[in-house]
Formats: structure tokens, sequence, C-alpha cells
């Protein structure tokens, strides 16, 4: 009798102990502030907002005095940023000759599938060039990728004068061998649908050429049909134009 008496009490204590500690982890709970909580309970999860970059607003926070713009029959405006600090004879030649309007009408004479895009020559044959004399080399480490912009050059080292190409993918074996004096920061895509061919049989152009600084606004771009499909092109393609004066080796 005794002893269930004394089991009974003991039983009293631990579920007052039991009521007490709810009671005193509840109000710790209720004075706290809300925790995180996991996914799918009470509120959402606040999401930092997104921001848009803006091509035309990363645009103008480039240098203007350093920005080659090239509108093309393709159907738009190619932006390329010249590098000056790697190649100041180069980029000077070329602001030169944009600024004379030599560059405008002037066609894409050699355009070679997975390789790069070829112009700068009056002539359209790739022999042509400027009354300017020619530049003394200025190789340096900007790489040949994905539209980085180089001067064409007969194998004569110091023979580069106003033709220059664009690269489609990159061909790493051309670096230090040719000078990158810039590269496509905006409007590759028009640089991408330029015609194929050595000499393409209706080559597309370069409409008109532009220095940032000199804010000159775009031509009216002419209606352009989608492209068919290109036509592959060998690995090491033989036939090349005679006696080219400037310009890259095959790939």
């Amino acid at each position: 009798m005794m002893r269930q008496s004394a089991m009974r009490n003991r039983g009293d204590m631990i579920a007052r102990r039991l009521v007490l500690h709810s009671l005193v982890v509840s109000g710790l709970f209720a004075a706290m502030p809300a925790l995180a909580q996991l996914p799918g309970e009470g509120a959402p999860k606040v999401q930092p907002p997104v921001t848009v970059v803006d091509s035309q607003q990363m645009l103008a926070k480039l240098d203007q005095q350093n920005l080659l713009m090239l509108d093309l029959s393709t159907g738009g405006r190619v932006t390329i940023l010249l590098r000056p600090d790697v190649a100041p004879r180069h980029v000077e030649r070329i602001k030169t000759l944009t600024r004379r309007g030599f560059y405008d009408g002037v066609p894409f004479h050699r355009v070679i599938e997975g390789f790069m895009a070829q112009t700068g020559d009056p002539k359209g044959t790739g022999e042509g060039g400027s009354d300017l004399p020619d530049l003394e080399k200025e190789f340096n480490d900007l790489p040949h990728v994905r539209g980085a912009v180089s001067m064409a050059r007969t194998q004569e080292e110091n023979s580069a004068n106003s033709q220059f190409f664009i690269m489609f993918t990159p061909l790493l074996r051309l670096d230090r061998t040719y000078t990158v004096f810039g590269r496509v920061v905006d409007g590759m895509r028009f640089v991408d649908a330029i015609e194929r061919g050595e000499p393409p049989a209706n080559p597309s152009r370069v409409l008109q050429a532009s220095i940032g600084a000199d804010n000159k606004a775009p031509p009216v771009f002419p209606a352009v049909t989608a492209p068919a499909s290109p036509v592959t092109t060998p690995a090491n393609p033989v036939t090349t134009p005679a006696s080219p004066v400037t310009t890259p080796p095959q790939p």
C-alpha cells in the first residue's frame, strides 16, 4: 500500500515537471524572433532582384574613342573594342582609315566557315590596300578566339596595311604571329551571317564604318533573308586566291 502511494507521488512529480518544462519552452519560443523556415513552411523566402544589363548601357560605359562600329549588310551594327594598349599603331591605322571612309562599301572577300571573315580591300580581290605605308608588327598576347579582330598580312611580318579579319571560332596557332587589335563586344550575330566563300558569290559588305566618339547613326539596313544552310568546307581547303597580298593562313 505504501509502495503504491509512493509510486503515485513520484508519477505526479514527473508529470508536474513535464508540464513546467513545456510551459518554459513555449514561453522561450514565444519571446524569440522568427527563425528561418524550411521550404514550403510559412512565408516564402524573399529572392534578390534580378539585374538586367542592357547592352547599350554597357557599351556607353566603354571608351568611345576606342569603339569601332561596323554597319554590315547582314542587317545590323557590330561593335569592336579596340586595344591601343597592345597594338597602338594598328589601332591608329584603323581609326585613320575609318574616318576617311575607306571601309565604307568594302566587301568581305574571303570568308571561311569555321575560321574567319576577311575584309578591308576595296578591290575585293585580297590584293588591295590603302595608300598608307605598311605597318610594323605588333604581335601580342591577345588570343585568336571567337570575335577576335586581327590584321591580315602577307608572309612578310611587317606587311599589314588595311585588311583585317574577324574570327568565327578560336584558332590559337595564329597567336603571336598576327596582330590582334580588338574584339567584337556586340553584334556578333551579324558577323555570323556574313556570306561564305573565297570569294563569296554575293559578298556581304561593310555599309559604314565609324568610331564611337563620332556618333554616326547607322544607315538603313536592307531586308535580310534567312541564309541557306552553309556548305561544309574541308578542314584544309586547297583553293586560295591567286597570290594573295594580305591573308591569314588556312585553318
